[in-house]
């Protein structure tokens, strides 16, 4: 077996004879890492494959195990399908590995076992994590280990009923001479966890590092190997966690889970309408409650806006959080325009209450009339809940799911919902008693409805 040395980019997975300063590839600087490639004869696998009619494939259900935590179920579709990988990823310290030992509590809770690998911790430093989560006499094991050979070897020989590596940057295959965590490696790791999960039928969760950009670290093929990619985000000085589903081969993707991080750990949230909205202020201009969609569940947001005089009259601010900033921009233009307001003295701050992250068009009436509510001075009614896209001629645009939209309204005790004139044309037919949907086609009607 012959050895070279190569420089591989630790962001796309480009190979270079020489070092790079800059990857003549994806253009990122500074991620050409030295790296001993070897070079092996390619043997062909013996035997032959021969394909197989369409109407000749049986039918097989997908058998699924029940987690514990119901809003991981939902988002995972239904449950843990037998030989699936699921990986996770998430900022340091937002809560992935806590997320995971109660999930392995929770499997564990029967007479088969559950294997978690950690090689980041100690044992004693997830004892000590396990006795707050309240693991008592659950059958899960515990392996402090990096090396991925004996991680498999281990679990060839408890068969456990999951199995959970924490985290797949520091685990290293013994075919590489590579360190722990580039992108040869990453591969590696993930390809030999995929083929044990496949032929064992044992469904195995992957903890992953994310970048400063907050994408997963490692190289793109790392999310095309695992059959559920998920994404744990939360801002550290909410006490919130918000779990989105980027890619799922065995159920509907952008779903999502709300959680709490408290001291017994982490708290499934069942209605997060009324935990973001609990301590909403009454009567207060610059604050709207708008109905959007995440994933498939509606969730009820304020949407709070500040509008005050500044003395640079020629660059007055506009902050945005938890908004698309180019497009509030858009909509601030849109009010100068067509409603004959003039902000170039004004300085504008909007914010998402709660540190969500609201990127759906359904959000910009709710926009809109919360920074007019705040130029005027005047608060909109309390229990009027609004939702609809606007378009650059100050029409108001029809949206999806408003069914769904009206029922988390009514819900949560909002009397009144105003919303697009096509979309209360598509809830004739419904039977919406205890609530009033008004419809409307133009910023100015909106107006006119709620000043």
């Amino acid at each position: 077996m012959k050895k070279r040395t190569v420089f591989v980019c630790q962001n796309c997975g480009f190979h270079s004879p020489k070092w790079l300063g800059r990857c003549s590839q994806c253009g990122e600087w500074n991620t050409m890492m030295e790296e001993l490639e070897d070079e092996a004869l390619v043997e062909l696998p013996e035997g032959s494959s021969e394909p197989v009619l369409y109407q000749q494939i049986k039918e097989t259900t997908s058998q699924r195990i029940p987690v514990g935590i119901e809003q991981l179920n939902n988002v995972l579709g239904g449950g843990l399908v037998l030989g699936s990988v699921v990986l996770i990823g998430g900022e340091p310290g937002i809560g992935k590995s806590t997320l995971l030992l109660q999930v392995s509590r929770d499997l564990a809770s029967g007479n088969e076992p559950v294997l978690y690998v950690s090689g980041e911790e100690s044992l004693e430093q997830i004892k000590i994590r396990g006795d707050r989560l309240g693991l008592k006499s659950e059958k899960v094991y515990l392996l402090a280990e990096t090396s991925l050979e004996r991680i498999v070897n281990a679990a060839d020989r408890m068969k456990p009923r999951v199995l959970v590596i924490d985290s797949v940057q520091t685990m290293f295959s013994a075919h590489l001479t590579s360190s722990p965590g580039t992108i040869s490696q990453v591969r590696e790791v993930t390809n030999q966890v995929f083929r044990f999960a496949k032929k064992n039928q044992v469904p195995v969760f992957l903890i992953g590092h994310i970048t400063k950009d907050g994408t997963l670290a490692g190289p793109k093929s790392l999310e095309h190997m695992v059959d559920v990619v998920l994404l744990f985000e939360g801002e550290r000085d909410h006490n919130h966690r918000v779990l989105r589903v980027l890619k799922n081969r065995f159920g509907p993707v952008s779903e999502l889970a709300i959680f709490e991080m408290s001291q017994a750990g982490l708290r499934a949230i069942d209605n997060p309408s009324a935990f973001f909205l609990r301590e909403r202020p009454q009567n207060e201009p610059g604050s709207v409650v708008v109905s959007t969609i995440k994933g498939s569940r509606p969730l009820l947001v304020e949407i709070q806006a500040l509008v005050s005089s500044t003395l640079f009259m020629g660059n007055p601010r506009r902050m945005s959080i938890g908004l698309d900033h180019y497009r509030v921009s858009m909509l601030l233009a849109l009010v100068e325009k067509k409603v004959g307001y003039s902000f170039a003295g004004e300085d504008i701050y909007l914010n998402v209450a709660g540190g969500l992250t609201i990127d759906e068009p359904a959000a910009d009436l709710g926009v809109v009339l919360a920074v007019i509510s705040s130029v005027k001075n005047l608060p909109l009614p309390r229990e009027v809940a609004v939702f609809g896209e606007v378009g650059l001629s100050g029409e108001i645009r029809s949206v999806s799911q408003p069914l769904a939209r009206v029922r988390e309204a009514k819900s949560l005790g909002f009397e009144t919902v105003l919303m697009p004139e096509g979309n209360l044309q598509q809830l004739e037919t419904e039977n919406l008693k205890g609530i009033k949907c008004i419809g409307v086609s133009s910023v100015r009607k909106a107006l006119a409805e709620v000043f």
